[in-house]
């Protein structure tokens, strides 16, 4: 197992996996593709896996496997091994030098700012959009508000708390957005939860499907256009990778496109004319911006070509490293390696750190 104190001339990364949301596996992915790509001369790793109950554990198997080679690590990491504590395991770390944690978590618990919040009181320099920004990308309907406040251009939507649900008003919502329309849990991610709605007989059972995840649903007109996609990559002055685009296997980019049977196309670059791909990644340094993003994200858009042009569909604050994930493909299609991205993920993080502590009294 690789020792975080043995070379005090590297950082320790420190990769935390799992979680308690539905998005747990892929998570689980993320952290082995990430673990397989860390450059071993510039950091000592420590593995930390949290399990679907909240228990911390650290990672023995997946480091003594690193440690064995990158081709030794499984393709799924576990969230196993024996328990720790949060905060003595991360105080630990960084008492043997310099420290980043990578939060590679996914969802509510995670990705939504409670554990940057942890991270921001253990005053620890982390991968990533801070507690505010992770919160708001993390909740489709603030980050729906907020991006309105903006004026960046978006699909028609709903937001609806779970008492205020009943016939009634689902009726008038299918009148406000009409048929078909698409519905979601407010804090989720990789379409966990989604439903597409075709007539008003299903439109109860796909809200109440979305209720399963969280307290708040947001009902979206469906859209008939192409899934444009840009990275983001910086703190203050962000940078746009080449969009791309997704043509979906099934009938929406639904979990099982993303992640099972990965039917879906990735067309890198997308087909865009000069003017298209300058104007919607602007758009998506714009809504970088707007939500208070930093580090990296990813911004989704609908592409109406002879229509309203792009629409912003949602930002993810900690998108999927899989293999199949556009976002690391979108930077590699842009001239950024995979460990660039890590070396340069790690670079901003300190980079945020050290600009925090500015503002803050100790």
């Amino acid at each position: 197992m690789d020792d975080p104190g043995a070379d005090s001339a590297r950082t320790t990364l420190v990769v935390i996996f799992g979680g308690q949301s539905a998005e747990h596996d892929v998570s689980c992915v993320t952290a082995a593709h990430v673990l397989r790509a860390v450059d071993r001369d510039k950091y000592s790793v420590l593995a930390i896996g949290i399990d679907r109950g909240g228990q911390w554990h650290l990672a023995e198997g997946a480091m003594a496997a690193l440690d064995r080679g990158p081709d030794s690590l499984p393709a799924r990491l576990d969230a196993a091994g024996r328990d720790v504590a949060s905060a003595p395991i991360l105080s630990a770390a960084a008492s043997t030098g310099p420290v980043v944690v990578m939060p590679l978590l996914h969802g509510p618990l995670g990705e939504d700012g409670t554990i940057q919040g942890l991270l921001e009181l253990m005053d620890l320099p982390y991968v990533g959009t801070g507690v505010l920004g992770s919160a708001l990308g993390m909740d489709k309907a603030m980050a729906k508000q907020a991006l309105a406040s903006f004026g960046i251009p978006q699909p028609r939507f709903v937001a609806l708390r779970d008492h205020q649900v009943t016939p009634q008003r689902l009726n008038e919502v299918i009148a406000t957005l009409g048929l078909p329309l698409f519905v979601k849990p407010a804090n989720m991610g990789s379409s966990v939860g989604v439903a597409k709605v075709t007539d008003a007989d299903h439109m109860m059972t796909a809200v109440r499907a979305a209720l399963d995840y969280d307290e708040w649903v947001v009902c979206e007109e469906a859209i008939v256009g192409r899934e444009i996609e840009v990275a983001v990559l910086g703190n203050i002055d962000a940078r746009a990778s080449v969009a791309g685009e997704i043509i979906p296997g099934n009938d929406f980019y639904d979990y099982e496109d993303k992640y099972v049977t990965d039917g879906a196309s990735l067309v890198i670059p997308a087909d865009l004319d000069a003017e298209q791909s300058r104007t919607v990644r602007e758009l998506a340094i714009r809504v970088f911006d707007a939500l208070r993003c930093e580090g990296l994200a990813r911004v989704d858009f609908f592409f109406e070509p002879d229509g309203r042009g792009f629409l912003c569909n949602e930002v993810n604050t900690m998108p999927g490293f899989t293999p199949i994930s556009m976002y690391p493909k979108l930077w590699q299609a842009t001239g950024v390696s995979y460990p660039e991205l890590i070396d340069r993920l790690v670079e901003l993080a300190l980079e945020r750190h050290t600009r925090r502590r500015r503002n803050t009294t100790r």
